[in-house]
């Protein structure tokens, strides 16, 4: 029995369901962060993430129309891993000067799984001939590149000599 022949394109929509369902469950995580959040600056990135990354899940609808695809969520292990991860980190920490540098460690994870997404989507849209997408996915990619900057930023210069 030969299995259907898969193509670039099948993968390039399977990664793109992957990333959406990883940005809605982002989406819920972010105000339990920003909630959890000692420092008031910690706090803002995590309030202003939300609202990036609610740009994120529309350009990525603007991607599934492009294909013309319904824009559907597949479960993501690793996200909900990585998220999980930054629930323990806030049950075990709550209350102690280490939570923020657990917090925004949580978040880097996040980041550098959405990092590595996002640039793979915009190599095969590239690859693929999409032009409208890779601008659509590179826009995404470099927000997430800043915000993992910020966040190196906030740990270097707070969270990390608070925790220590």
């Amino acid at each position: 029995m030969a299995t259907e022949e898969k193509t670039l394109d099948d993968l390039f929509l399977d990664t793109l369901k992957d990333i959406y369902y990883a940005e809605k469950q982002i989406v819920k995580a972010l105000p339990k962060m920003a909630k959890a959040a000692v420092s008031p600056e910690l706090k803002a990135g995590f309030e202003q993430h939300l609202q990036e990354t609610e740009g994120h899940v529309e350009r990525l609808e603007q991607v599934f129309e492009l294909i013309g695809k319904p824009a559907r969520g597949k479960t993501c292990d690793a996200i909900l891993g990585i998220l999980e991860e930054g629930k323990s980190i806030m049950e075990d920490f709550k209350g102690t000067m280490a939570l923020d540098a657990g917090l925004v460690s949580a978040a880097q994870a996040v980041e550098h799984y959405e990092i590595a997404r996002y640039g793979t989507l915009k190599s095969w849209a590239s690859t693929l001939g999409m032009k409208d997408a890779v601008a659509l996915l590179d826009a995404t990619l470099q927000e997430e590149i800043a915000t993992d900057k910020k966040l190196s930023k906030v740990a270097i210069g707070n969270a990390n000599l608070k925790a220590a």
